[in-house]
């Protein structure tokens, strides 16, 4: 079959409003709404919202004998309020798996219970090097050792309550998007440059007067990160999940930022091999490029709905991102690719 031909423009232009949109697990609203936003342009879409917050649309099928679902999540990392110390600074607890160090120096809002946003950067607590010398190089980044350098004249915690900030309030990192040469260098490509490729395929598909063959539904979740983001709100009749994540680029993985990437086994075992031949053979017969891989500390949200008992096939595909839960990178191409893979399911 002819695949249609993606909009790269619209792709990258939503992409990089998704990732400028704040969305730390927990405090996806903003990302939510603005998907659902897009979503709301093709009317053959039903959209409908699950209790935790995610967002499903249900695409009506040529068929509804083996209903089918794609999903991805709308979280990403992120960190909230623990405690407000006495030097008026601020201590996070993180939310989802990512080290200090990687976030270090970065930019962040802290986004209080009235809506307000109070900037700031985190640092490690002995960030001087003229005042703690070794310790700078030498200390562990953890929880304890890292603070929120608020922008404000606050040097005690009376202060910084008085500008609104509480425990518990939700801190985001600046996601930097940058698009050079086709590359995409941003944080919290995992997983919105999917949500992107999944937008692309409606698009395409839109555009040129096609529909799935079978009854789809498109599942954006909110909590992925924290590991229950698709463990509902699914069709009970469905057939098949396909996961839509990035694929970990690292040595001793056959993953690069040119290609999509199907995972056939993670950290909690194998996919469904039947569903992942069918991927393998609808790529090969679209000149799809793609890399088989296995990720050994990864886990998705189709895993998620299988612990939660879903008895349907799962299969995981992605773009390749480089750096991931980091300051990651992927390449136009790899995004391209998944988005032919998803036309190419969605339409056999």
């Amino acid at each position: 079959m002819t695949l249609p031909a993606i909009d790269e423009k619209y792709f990258q232009e939503f992409l990089v409003e998704l990732l400028n949109s704040p969305s730390p697990t927990g405090f996806s609203h903003h990302a939510v709404s603005l998907t659902s936003d897009h979503l709301k342009k093709f009317p053959a879409l039903e959209l409908s919202a699950t209790r935790k917050g995610g967002l499903v649309a249900f695409w009506k099928g040529e068929e509804n004998n083996e209903p089918r679902a794609l999903t991805a999540h709308l979280d990403t990392l992120g960190a909230m309020v623990k405690e407000i110390k006495s030097n008026g600074r601020l201590k996070l607890t993180k939310l989802g798996g990512f080290a200090w160090n990687t976030v270090e120096g970065e930019g962040c809002d802290v986004h209080t219970n009235s809506g307000e946003i109070v900037r700031g950067s985190l640092l490690f607590s002995k960030s001087s090097s003229h005042v703690y010398g070794a310790a700078v190089n030498n200390e562990k980044r953890e929880d304890a050792s890292m603070e929120v350098r608020l922008d404000e004249r606050t040097t005690s915690g009376e202060e910084t309550r008085a500008l609104g900030i509480e425990v518990g309030d939700f801190v985001s990192f600046d996601p930097r998007v940058e698009i050079t040469n086709g590359f995409v260098r941003s944080r919290h490509l995992d997983d919105k440059a999917c949500v992107a490729s999944i937008l692309a395929a409606v698009k395409a598909l839109s555009d040129a007067g096609l529909k799935p063959k079978q009854d789809t539904t498109l599942h954006f979740s909110n909590y992925e990160e924290v590991g229950h983001g698709a463990a509902a709100g699914f069709p009970e009749n469905l057939s098949e999940l396909v996961a839509v994540d990035m694929a970990a680029i690292g040595d001793g993985q056959t993953s690069d930022e040119f290609h999509a990437s199907i995972c056939v086994k993670d950290s909690s075992g194998p996919y469904h091999h039947g569903l992942s031949q069918k991927l393998r053979k609808l790529a090969d017969e679209n000149d799809i490029p793609y890399k088989v891989d296995i990720y050994p500390y990864y886990g998705s949200d189709g895993e998620a709905y299988w612990r939660a008992g879903g008895d349907v096939a799962v299969a995981l595909i992605g773009p390749g991102v480089d750096a991931s839960h980091n300051y990651e990178r992927s390449h136009m191409d790899a995004m391209n690719a998944t988005t032919q893979w998803i036309m190419a399911y969605l339409l056999s």
